[in-house]
């Protein structure tokens, strides 16, 4: 099966939780397809190598190191590309943290660090990036969701909220940002194997009853949720909104 292809040239892109995973996959393949990257994350030293990456592909690579459960830090990580990169015509939030834990087993840091990442700064960087774009009247918005926007997944309580909760906000930001030519869209990949995926299922014991569950018997490759995020970021997508786009294997059909 040949590569998708995408073609982004001339645009800029801010990518969240960029520094590893589905984050750093997305960025370079922004870059491959012509896009100057903006990018965030909490390591100073896996930014600088990306910027190194996406510099060799021959694209604009800008970084600012942020720890997204701040919320001082992420919309002056926000503000900080608006102010350098006019317009930035994609916007890509990505970042995203889990502990898995059980209910009855529930802390409340773990609570708060995941709906401050996985569901307040998609908001809060949305709202400084969405501003700029609606100047420009043109823009695009994927939010990494999860199929735990659509199912409960055992010992994900604050994860799943907060990914129900991602999947309301797309809805409500679709509908408030279409005046201004803005599209607004989802992916909601089953588990990825990415470093988290892996240590969170990569365990047989635990692994392999999800496995089960998943009609095409297997997880998800970073670069089948990246051609998605890809897919609703581009053109090729331009009459979708709203929308949350599952990459679950067939998770959801039965």
């Amino acid at each position: 099966m040949k590569k998708v292809s995408f073609d982004f040239s001339g645009d800029t892109a801010l990518v969240t939780g960029a520094t590893k995973g589905i984050g750093r996959a997305t960025a370079l393949a922004l870059a491959e397809s012509g896009c100057a990257i903006a990018a965030t994350g909490r390591n100073r030293d896996e930014l600088e190598s990306l910027k190194a990456e996406v510099k060799n592909i021959g694209q604009r690579c800008e970084v600012y190191a942020a720890d997204l459960s701040d919320a001082r830090e992420t919309i002056e990580m926000a503000k900080h590309f608006c102010g350098l990169l006019d317009p930035i015509s994609v916007l890509v939030n990505n970042a995203g943290v889990s502990f898995p834990e059980s209910l009855l087993d529930l802390e409340i840091d773990s609570w708060e660090t995941t709906m401050s990442v996985n569901l307040r700064a998609p908001a809060l960087v949305s709202k400084v990036v969405a501003a700029q774009m609606a100047r420009h009247r043109s823009g695009s918005i994927v939010n990494v969701a999860s199929l735990a926007s659509v199912s409960g997944i055992p010992e994900h309580a604050a994860y799943c909220a907060s990914k129900f909760g991602l999947h309301g906000l797309t809805k409500v930001m679709a509908l408030e940002l279409a005046a201004f030519n803005i599209r607004v869209n989802a992916v909601g990949p089953t588990v990825v194997l990415t470093p988290m995926g892996i240590q969170v299922w990569g365990e047989p014991a635990k692994g392999d009853p999800m496995k089960a569950k998943i009609p095409l018997g297997r997880f998800v490759e970073p670069r089948e949720v990246v051609d998605a995020v890809l897919f609703l970021a581009s053109a090729s997508s331009a009459m979708t909104t709203g929308q949350l786009l599952l990459v679950d294997g067939g998770f959801t059909t039965q």
